[in-house]
């Protein structure tokens, strides 16, 4: 349980062979919204992004990931980009999710592309890829180490605080690095780990390339996870998609620019809003 005090309501729903743990946010009936969090972001991190989706006028999901939070635990070898765009599709057609607009930051930017070109129906809804990791075969490693993200969830296994957590995040809200400190040690070593080694082995490119949907990449000004000659190369194989940067954000865009990332974001879904299938 957390103390920080979170507006979505919680439930389960079994989807693609696991009971996954949703926060869903605004009226039921609007557009419809998929919020996917990063490597070691349960849900409730992500409650001040869905408080300000929902009061755009969207029906706001945001899952548990597999081996997060109260998400069910998948196992050894079942954290590939795959399964977590599975788990998508298995969450989509179990809420009855209309043509969803899918944000997804870091990790879950990844989930958004490979849900988008494995699953998604060609040019309905919107993606939104957050600072997707670019690292991959050929590309060198993710910036950060897998001892840095074991040395954070240790920490917060151990019992960790807001101040603990600003050494790694300093210019977070209060609120937010509190939240992250409560609820970091729901996320699965396995879990962790296994996605860690995936940012290395599994490539991005391969769903950039072949996006049929509306697409957005936002990124942060300051992030190594999208370095600029990625960008450069992101242009290359997309010049049709839009791509946006955050100045005086790094990785975690939403989290130190706020107001940066809704003025990059807000016109791409108010667009979708006047376009709603419902």
């Amino acid at each position: 349980m957390t103390t920080v005090e979170i507006d979505g309501e919680s439930s389960f729903v079994q989807a693609n062979g696991l009971r996954h743990r949703v926060l869903r946010y605004g009226a039921p009936g609007a557009r419809d919204l998929l919020f996917l969090p990063g490597i070691t972001s349960p849900a409730e991190t992500a409650d001040f992004l869905a408080v300000l989706f929902a009061d755009l006028g969207f029906r706001v999901t945001v899952p548990d990931v597999r081996g997060r939070g109260q998400s069910d635990r998948a196992g050894t070898g079942r954290y590939r980009l795959t399964d977590y765009a599975a788990d998508v599709a298995g969450l989509v057609d179990a809420l009855d999710l209309v043509d969803p607009v899918v944000v997804g930051h870091s990790m879950g930017a990844r989930i958004a592309a490979a849900w988008a070109v494995l699953h998604a129906p060609a040019d309905r809804g919107l993606v939104v890829l957050v600072d997707p990791p670019v690292s991959g075969p050929g590309r060198g490693p993710y910036p950060t180490s897998r001892d840095a993200f074991l040395q954070q969830l240790h920490q917060a296994q151990a019992g960790t605080d807001a101040d603990a957590v600003r050494r790694f995040y300093p210019k977070w809200p209060e609120r937010e690095l509190q939240l992250r400190a409560e609820v970091l040690a729901s996320c699965d070593e396995t879990a962790v780990l296994e996605t860690h080694e995936g940012f290395e082995t599994e490539d991005f490119f391969p769903y950039w390339a072949e996006l049929a949907q509306p697409a957005l990449l936002v990124r942060g000004g300051d992030s190594p996870v999208v370095p600029l000659p990625a960008v450069a190369d992101l242009r290359r194989a997309r010049p049709d998609v839009e791509i946006v940067t955050v100045p005086g954000a790094g990785h975690m865009v939403p989290w130190d620019a706020l107001d940066g990332f809704l003025d990059a974001v807000r016109p791409h879904l108010l667009a979708q809003l006047s376009s709603a299938p419902h």
